[in-house]
């Protein structure tokens, strides 16, 4: 079982930045940050392949966002870089992993093992 552990969210005002992080149990080979808005369905934004440290972004955060993955005091994390943040980008942010080696980084139901959530309220 991996368990993951979202933080980092907040209120900003348009073109700040902030930065998430997901501490995780477990190596897994991939991680991805998806968010998902009222009233819509939850979408992937940034990935990870943890083996190579390939990464994968949507282009809505294309430029403005970064993914990374580090190892902590033996403590597994993954962060997303958020800058030039726009309202657009407010939403509730999950970050989630999957011992999968291929397939689409951006579908939901290939992830197996998600955290809790972080809100992120991006104002004008």
């Amino acid at each position: 079982q991996v368990h993951l552990v979202e933080s980092g969210g907040g209120s900003v005002q348009a073109g700040g930045s902030l930065r998430l992080s997901c501490a995780y149990s477990h190596k897994t080979n991939r991680m991805a940050w998806f968010r998902q808005a009222p009233g819509k369905e939850r979408e992937g934004v940034a990935a990870i392949g943890t083996p190579t440290g390939t990464t994968y972004y949507s282009t809505s955060v294309k430029g403005r966002f970064t993914v990374s993955v580090s190892q902590e005091n033996a403590k597994g994390m993954m962060y997303l870089e958020m800058n030039s943040l726009k309202p657009e980008d407010t939403a509730m942010y999950y970050c989630a992993a999957t011992y999968l080696w291929s397939g689409d980084f951006f579908r939901a139901d290939e992830y197996q093992y998600w955290g809790q959530g972080t809100q992120v309220i991006v104002s004008s």
